[in-house]
Parts: structure tokens; C-alpha cells; sequence
């Protein structure tokens, strides 16, 4: 008990210090932006239940990457008293109504409104609204996995990509180095389903990322270590104290409590572009199941 007290104050105190110390020009970074939802109106949800929307950007190196189009979309439940998180994932090419805009692929709501747009379109989607927008640049990404070592994930069938991956994925459980976790979590092309089977593979490198965190979680220095690295690297609207709650639910979730949905539709065109229908009768089944306690018993 004695050292989980120590441990509690060792990254308050990170936090308070960095809040304090980082340079400006480090908080104004555009690597990774974590945005408080803003509400219209109250959303029926579990007190005991976080719920962050975590966005792939596919911004350019100088492009503002709060106002381009999202790649990854996964909207991430934890449940602090349980241990309990769930992933419901959205295919990117999702044609949806986009709040003010019209139908649209979904992740050309980051475009139009930036975080709170793409949290509000994804929201009406599966009713869920996210408390949080988490973005980020790949770059960054591929940093966080270098930080924790790599992570491991079960890849259930072999496949790759002639620019990403020319040697492609074998079959099985695998090591992911930073540029693998990115190349396994952005190929679609050689995959059976498309977009569907990249979201699955995107919830499989957050499982590998949570576990390895979790396995590493008692090593001096592993979490502050961590800690101040995002804050180096975070635009947020968000305290050092609220920061330091997302900590806390983040390193509460149990591996075996994890539970992930990838949100299916059929194939369709606008435009002459290739989208995704989404079933929303299903999407809404996802989050009524998950919304109070962040479990998922079937897709």
C-alpha cells in the first residue's frame, strides 16, 4: 500500500512539475492534441466510465493535424471500478451525416469541425459521445511504441503491402517494432475485408500497447517516464489533475477484460469514391451494450 501511495505522488508530481517547466513552444506541439468534448446537452452515461475517441491523423508534415482527415477511428470505453474497457471501432470511409456539413466519409468531420466535430459525428453513430478526442500523428505513434520496446499482438492470417510491408506479417503471435505497429495498423489493401480487418488490427496493436504497458507498470520510473513524454509532445485543454484521472483509468484496465467490436456495413459508391454503409442498427446495439459499463458481449 505503502508504495502505490509513493508511486501516486511520484506522478502527480511529474505532472505539477511538467505543467510548470515544459516549454511553451513543446505545449503548442502538434503531435498529439487531447481535447475535452464540448456537450449540448446530457449524455446517459456510467460515472465509472471514460470514454475517449483515439484518431489516427494522416496530416502532412505542416499540416494542421486537428483539421485533416482522421485515418484510425477507435472509440475506447474503461470502466475505472471494474476494470473493464471496451474498443468499438469505425471504418474511416463510414458515409454518415456529418453535423452542418451533409453525408460525407466520417473521418472528413476532423476536416470540416476538427475534434469536437469528428467526437459529435462519431457520437451519433454508435451514441456514445466521447469525453475525449485523443489525435496524433503516426510519427508520434511509431515514438510511443519505441518508448515501451515494441509490443506483441496475435495476427490470425498472414499479409502485407508492396509499400508498407513488402515481407508482410507472418501468421500468429508477433513483435511489432514502432514502424510495424504503424504499417500493421494502416494496411487495408491485402486484407480479405478491407477496412474492416485494418480497424481489428488497429484494436489489436491498442490490446498489445495496454498489456505491455500494464507488464512494465511497476518499473521505477516507467510511468513518469512516460507521462512527461506526452506532456512534451500534448496540445490539451485538459488539467494536470484531469490528466493524471486518464492515467489512472488507463493503468486500471485489466487484459483480460477487454472487449472489441469493429462496426460492419456494406460497400457502396458516392461520387465515384468507394465508401462504407454502415449498419447503424448495429453500431447503436454496440453502444448500448457498452455505454454504462464498457463491455461488449457480441458484435
Amino acid at each position: 500500500m505503502r508504495a502505490r501511495v509513493v508511486r501516486v505522488l511520484a506522478v502527480g508530481a511529474v505532472l505539477a512539475v511538467a505543467a510548470l517547466v515544459v516549454p511553451d513552444s513543446a505545449v503548442k506541439s502538434t503531435e498529439v492534441e487531447l481535447v475535452k468534448v464540448d456537450r449540448a446537452n446530457a449524455v446517459d452515461l456510467s460515472p465509472d466510465v471514460v470514454w475517449i475517441l483515439a484518431v489516427g491523423s494522416d496530416a502532412r508534415p505542416g499540416e494542421d493535424m486537428t483539421h485533416t482527415r482522421g485515418d484510425a477511428l477507435q472509440l475506447v470505453g474503461m470502466n475505472t471500478k471494474t476494470g473493464a474497457a471496451a474498443a468499438i471501432g469505425v471504418p474511416r470511409d463510414s458515409w454518415v451525416d456529418i453535423p452542418g456539413h451533409g453525408f460525407d466519409k466520417i473521418n472528413a468531420s476532423l476536416y470540416y469541425g476538427g475534434p469536437q466535430l469528428l467526437g459529435r459525428t462519431v457520437g451519433n453513430l454508435v451514441g456514445i459521445q466521447p469525453d475525449y478526442v485523443f489525435v496524433s500523428r503516426f510519427r508520434f505513434f511509431e515514438d510511443m511504441v519505441r518508448q515501451i520496446g515494441g509490443i506483441e499482438v496475435n495476427n490470425p492470417v498472414a499479409f502485407g503491402d508492396d509499400f508498407l510491408k513488402p515481407k508482410g506479417f507472418p501468421k500468429g503471435r508477433i513483435h511489432l517494432t514502432p514502424y510495424d505497429a504503424m504499417a500493421f495498423s494502416r494496411i487495408r489493401h491485402d486484407l480479405i475485408r478491407g477496412d474492416f480487418d485494418r480497424s481489428a488490427n488497429q484494436q489489436r496493436v491498442l490490446r498489445g500497447i495496454q498489456a505491455k504497458v500494464r507488464a512494465n507498470a511497476a518499473k521505477p520510473g516507467f510511468i513518469e517516464h512516460g507521462v512527461l513524454s506526452v506532456l512534451q509532445h500534448m496540445h490539451t485543454d485538459l488539467s494536470p489533475v484531469e490528466l493524471y484521472r486518464l492515467g489512472q483509468a488507463m493503468a486500471q484496465v485489466q487484459p483480460g477484460k477487454i472487449t472489441n467490436c469493429v462496426v460492419q456495413g456494406g460497400i457502396g459508391d458516392k461520387g465515384g469514391a468507394s465508401v462504407v454503409l454502415p449498419y447503424v442498427d448495429q453500431a447503436r446495439r454496440l453502444g448500448d451494450e457498452a455505454r454504462k459499463d464498457a463491455t461488449l458481449e457480441r458484435c
